[in-house]
């Protein structure tokens, strides 16, 4: 067993309170407040909730109405398509014949049933982590630094100079921010902790430790019984379960140990194909759940939970295909990844897709842009969430996102904000990034209650769930509408946003307010019932 600190008990109280404010800021999903698991379906007015009205929708203009299936790709960590909520609503691609190993449909993915896991192998293995890109681009710029003469340094090769100090600075700081948040302890308490769960567990011949088995343990008990003993009394005294505990450690482990690490390189080891080929099709695998699918997982849910079968959630879209496309690691997607995964979802007839995900770096922008112009010109509408850091993102970087390299804007590209279920000044979700020019729409955020992975159910915060919300209201929209463009559907959503324009409101991770309006283009929230009330009109009129 490693060797506990000193001091354990006041150490893990302060880690303790350090990762609940964390938590509390979007980083990970453990909201305090547990509110009706639908909220953010409901009314304002006949519900006394900032929800989207989406069963008023149902239950008034939509009743009686019919429907087509739309198919929605979802861009992310993986789905449990046998999810008992997801029976029937994942995609199924109907030109290929299920394990035969070929192409049947020519497209350059073998076996591609439910879509494409872009991050594995073709022996079934997955990438689970990655680095960040900001990482990535430190090693390449540390190779590039590393022959040049800094005092005889050309022009270009001062500028290599500037932003490897640039990066090396970010990368250090970051790192340091996860130590001053106790990172390190937290993956050492972790697994201190699963040691001492299995020496227990071992020792009484047991299948989980309770306060009984812990009452077993007595001073006569050997040396290694009581230290873990001592580890499960200290997460008792400070409130830190064993799920927050897991949490804590998933995200301090992919950071410090893959993330921020220079060293790790998993993409070459598990995936093997060629970085610098960004038009590579066929490589990876059609496992679309990947070996940690609880992100994407919550977005399908969002979207497309069965909303007839009187259990569990309900999604918004109640006539959907999910396409499961896994593009993203525990760790920052690479954009050939992204690239490959949209290009995909368009040929095989996507008509939304969803993208929970970003990052602060783009090497091979031009080629995500190719992939969005793509979709663009093709009639897909394309729903991203803005991201959790509190940023000013007509400030801040952060890719993907709708303007083109070329100085154009994607026309059928929405970013999505977070709102609460909260009124007044803390409606605005406190981790949310924004952008008065950047961010187009608020949608719920926090506290979203949807599909789990094992069959199970989850409670998550965050812009990932922002973004879905908005997906399902466009998806629904064009189920019900299908003549509709995906550029008329996104003016409808904007247009039907439910403005709180001069609202005064708490800036995403700061003391001071300013007006609704200051933080999208829309200055609004995204609203089902009035967005359909349009869509009713428009399609009335053709």
């Amino acid at each position: 067993m490693i060797k506990l600190f000193q001091n354990t008990i006041i150490v893990v109280a302060i880690l303790a309170n350090q990762f609940t404010n964390y938590a509390q800021n979007g980083k990970i999903s453990k909201p305090e407040l547990k509110t009706e698991f639908n909220w953010h379906n409901l009314d304002a007015n006949i519900d006394k909730i900032n929800g989207i009205s989406t069963e008023k929708a149902y239950q008034t203009i939509l009743k009686d109405k019919k429907s087509v299936p739309v198919v929605v790709a979802i861009i992310d960590s993986g789905i449990e398509i046998d999810h008992l909520e997801l029976a029937g609503k994942i995609w199924i691609n109907e030109k290929e014949i299920a394990g035969n190993g070929i192409d049947d449909d020519n497209n350059g993915y073998i076996d591609d049933i439910n879509g494409w896991d872009f991050l594995g192998n073709k022996k079934g293995e997955d990438l689970e982590f990655e680095t960040l890109e900001m990482t990535r681009e430190l090693v390449k710029y540390s190779k590039l630094v590393e022959p040049i003469d800094a005092l005889n340094a050309t022009k270009e090769e001062k500028l290599i100079i500037e932003n490897y100090k640039k990066l090396k600075e970010k990368h250090d700081s970051k790192a340091k921010e996860l130590d001053e948040q106790g990172g390190r302890f937290y993956i050492q308490l972790y697994e201190n902790y699963q040691v001492a769960k299995s020496d227990i567990k071992a020792e009484f011949n047991v299948e989980e430790v309770n306060s009984e088995v812990l009452d077993k343990i007595t001073l006569i008990s050997n040396e290694k019984l009581q230290k873990a003993k001592k580890i499960f009394k200290i997460l008792e005294e400070v409130n830190l379960d064993e799920e927050k505990l897991e949490e804590g450690y998933e995200y301090f482990n992919a950071l410090i140990n893959h993330g921020l690490n220079e060293e790790f390189n998993g993409r070459n080891e598990i995936v093997g194909d060629d970085l610098n080929n960004l038009s590579e099709k066929g490589y990876g695998n059609n496992e679309v759940e990947g070996p940690n699918a609880y992100h994407g997982t919550h977005v399908a849910g969002i979207i497309g939970a069965n909303r007839n079968n009187e259990i569990g959630v309900k999604g918004i879209a109640d006539n959907v295909k999910i396409m499961a496309l896994r593009a993203v690691p525990n760790g920052d997607e690479r954009d050939k990844d992204v690239a490959n995964a949209i290009i995909y979802a368009v040929d095989n007839g996507a008509r939304v897709i969803n993208m929970s995900f970003g990052k602060g770096f783009s090497p091979e922008k031009e080629y995500v842009d190719a992939a969005l112009k793509y979709a663009e010109f093709k009639n897909v509408l394309m729903i991203h969430g803005a991201g959790n850091d509190n940023l000013d993102l007509d400030v801040e970087d952060s890719f993907p996102n709708k303007y083109y390299k070329s100085g154009e804007t994607c026309k059928t590209w929405l970013d999505v904000g977070a709102t609460s279920w909260k009124n007044g000044d803390e409606m605005m979700a406190e981790f949310s990034n924004y952008g008065k020019k950047s961010v187009d729409i608020f949608a719920p955020g926090v506290a979203i209650y949807s599909l789990g992975i094992n069959g199970k159910y989850r409670e998550m915060d965050g812009t990932s769930m922002a973004s879905p919300v908005v997906a399902g209201v466009a998806a629904l929209i064009m189920s019900y509408y299908p003549r509709l463009s995906a550029l008329q559907v996104k003016e409808i959503l904007m247009e039907s946003a439910t403005k709180f324009g001069n609202n005064e409101v708490y800036i995403p991770g700061k003391t001071v307010k300013s007006q609704f309006k200051n933080f999208s283009v829309t200055g609004g929230v995204v609203n089902t019932y009035k967005a359909i009330e349009i869509a009713e009109k428009m399609n009335s009129k053709r």
